[in-house]
């Protein structure tokens, strides 16, 4: 038995509730998390924008300690410290041939898969392959990574989604060049992590915005020059700090169509804008055929910040043990299993960083 955060059914309320773990079978593995990140990708999960089987355990951000393994597995072994990796590629689909794992057409096919029961009997599906809003949890070899030495294993949690998406997104997907501007749409943990990564690149100047003017002092601690208070003038406010011009890059971390037509506007000509932020199907953005050809800038998506995790975890690591990039600086909330909901309604609001479920 272990506690967890259940997901009864799409926009139904959170249940934290004892639930009934199987032994790993062959290829899989047990851990017992020692914290785990909550995202913004696992409240799309409970509202319906990304589609999960329910009921489901939440939670896809987090790191612990092997338990116990399947027959087969070879990768880790009990005692382990593991980072989960919510989209393990498959190795063999279209996407993984082309060198882009972080598009793999199989990644999530372990969230269709019951993994766990409830006491009823009643089966639960591992939100995002994942399900680590629990004591301890089961999923495939695939879905761990040996932590690197040197990196404390509760901050660890989040480099399983925050870290890797913003470290990729400006590394992998914009290519933030020494000395270039960056504009940041959103202050979360995604949103800090692209900022000490932009910080890390060498960016002249970082713009960061929010709706939230607590989070100035978050975002200037991680590597901002300047904090806008999102506004509906923030692109002209964005081109009036950077000469007129607009900024080299932006990185929108939010997923909704005004804050990207927002993020296009701040972005100079023949710069790039990157979309991280995952948004409604029915959210649309509109561009005009002539503003398109004018502007010469280049908008992309961003999936998992383009990441290999298996190469950029190791990187990353680096970078924490040689004090670039803090991890403890992020968290603005650390709680229990029972403050998950309230965790969520703070992301609805927009308050905080980063909360993060220790145990």
């Amino acid at each position: 038995m272990t506690r967890a955060v259940v997901l009864p059914a799409v926009n139904a309320p959170l249940e934290i509730t004892e639930i009934e773990l199987p032994d790993p079978g062959p290829g899989r593995v047990r851990i017992r998390i020692a914290a785990a990140g909550v995202c913004h990708s696992d409240l799309s999960l409970s509202n319906g924008t990304l589609r999960q089987p329910v009921p489901a355990v939440l939670g896809h951000e987090g790191a612990g300690t092997v338990t116990a393994v399947g027959e087969g597995v070879t990768a880790v072994a009990p005692g382990d410290a593991v980072v989960v990796n919510w989209a393990p590629s498959c190795g063999s689909c279209h996407y993984c041939g082309l060198g882009e794992p972080w598009l793999c057409a199989n990644a999530l096919a372990g969230a269709a898969v019951p993994y766990a029961r409830r006491t009823d009997g009643t089966p639960l599906h591992p939100g995002l392959n994942s399900a680590v809003f629990a004591e301890e949890t089961v999923v495939s070899e695939r879905c761990v990574l040996p932590l690197p030495e040197g990196v404390p294993l509760a901050d660890a949690a989040l480099l399983g989604c925050a870290v890797l998406t913003g470290y990729g997104a400006v590394h992998h997907a914009a290519r933030v060049r020494a000395g270039e501007s960056v504009a940041v749409f959103g202050v979360g943990g995604v949103g800090l992590s692209v900022i000490q990564a932009a910080r890390i690149a060498g960016a002249g100047q970082i713009i960061a915005v929010d709706v939230s003017p607590e989070k100035e002092e978050l975002a200037r601690k991680a590597g901002a020059t300047d904090y806008l208070v999102a506004a509906d003038d923030t692109a002209k406010r964005i081109r009036k700090l950077t000469g007129g011009h607009g900024t080299d890059v932006a990185v929108e971390c939010v997923g909704r169509a005004q804050t990207i037509r927002t993020a296009w506007s701040s972005t100079r000509r023949g710069g790039r804008t990157t979309v991280v932020g995952i948004g409604r199907k029915d959210d649309q953005v509109s561009f005009s055929a002539l503003e398109i050809f004018h502007f010469g800038r280049t908008l992309s998506g961003c999936v998992y910040g383009n990441c290999d995790p298996a190469r950029d975890l190791p990187v990353l690591a680096g970078l924490i043990r040689e004090g670039s990039l803090d991890l403890s600086g992020m968290v603005t909330d650390r709680i229990g299993l029972d403050g998950v909901p309230a965790a969520f309604e703070a992301m609805l609001a927009g308050r905080g960083g980063r909360a993060l479920v220790v145990f």
